[in-house]
């Protein structure tokens, strides 16, 4: 007998599954009240579409747009023409390497070239070290 998911459970699940191991969702979902195991939150993700096996140090498009002050469809267009090196985690999400977004912040394709020049500098520092 499987217990249903919550309206609540669920979007904790879509927020932090591209940014957390399994183990680490199911310590986080335990301290808001919910009691989910870590095979039960990896069939989850799997159904959902998402990866279990993230990588910490890579970005989603969203994060990478925010701290930018860009939209997340501007990054998700770069990651599609391929300027930015991403690797696909769901049907609508991918997953960006901090050492390949730095190679593209550092070597950006001459069409935005003053685009990536007019970042704030602290930005870039922040997102790649």
């Amino acid at each position: 007998m499987s217990i249903r998911w919550h309206e609540n459970e669920l979007a904790t699940l879509h927020e932090m599954a591209e940014m957390f191991t399994v183990k680490q969702i199911a310590f986080r979902l335990k301290r808001r009240g919910y009691h989910r195991t870590e095979f039960a939150i990896a069939g989850k993700l799997n159904a959902l579409g998402y990866s279990t096996r993230p990588f910490l140090d890579n970005y989603s498009c969203s994060e990478i747009a925010k701290a930018l002050c860009l939209h997340s469809s501007t990054i998700t267009k770069w990651v599609r023409i391929g300027w930015l090196k991403a690797k696909k985690r769901s049907v609508s999400c991918y997953q960006v390497k901090s050492r390949d977004l730095k190679q593209f912040l550092n070597n950006p394709p001459k069409p935005i070239k003053n685009r990536i020049a007019a970042i704030d500098p602290q930005v870039v520092r922040y997102l790649v070290g």
